[in-house]
């Protein structure tokens, strides 16, 4: 099948089948006239990277878990190529979500803690201008 129609069966943008491709998650043969041309394994190992990639996992991530790519969703969660590897691959990226939810409550934290600052400000007798200079 040609890059459309493998777009059409995944939902996956021509663009992201191509950087797919660019980072050697999936390949393709191509024809005399250049032209991308996939197998049916194909779809499953785009669907697999797309919701590997909507987990949160990166390309680099994924290629950890390349050689199960082709399976389809059911067969892929079960894939055991290097068990070790990919349970640390996936609590790293855990760990790394991890750091950003809290990097985001404590951001949120500091916004609220700035709304309600400039709420009291605003209606009582600080300057609410300095409030804004000031950043506190």
């Amino acid at each position: 099948m040609q890059i459309g129609e493998l777009s059409e069966r995944t939902g996956a943008s021509r663009r992201s089948i191509r950087y797919y491709e660019q980072q050697g998650l999936l390949e393709a043969e191509r024809t005399i006239k250049g032209w991308r041309v996939y197998d049916e394994r194909a779809v499953n190992r785009v669907l697999n990277v797309r919701e590997l990639l909507g987990a949160g996992l990166t390309a680099e991530d994924i290629r950890v878990v390349a050689p199960c790519l082709h399976m389809k969703t059911e067969e892929f969660l079960a894939c055991d190529s290097s068990p070790h590897e990919v349970l640390a691959m996936y609590e790293e990226r855990l760990a790394v979500v991890e750091a950003r939810e809290a990097e985001l409550r404590r951001h949120r934290t500091e916004l609220v803690e700035h709304i309600a600052r400039l709420r009291a400000g605003a209606a009582g007798t600080e300057d609410f201008a300095e409030l804004l200079r000031s950043g506190s």
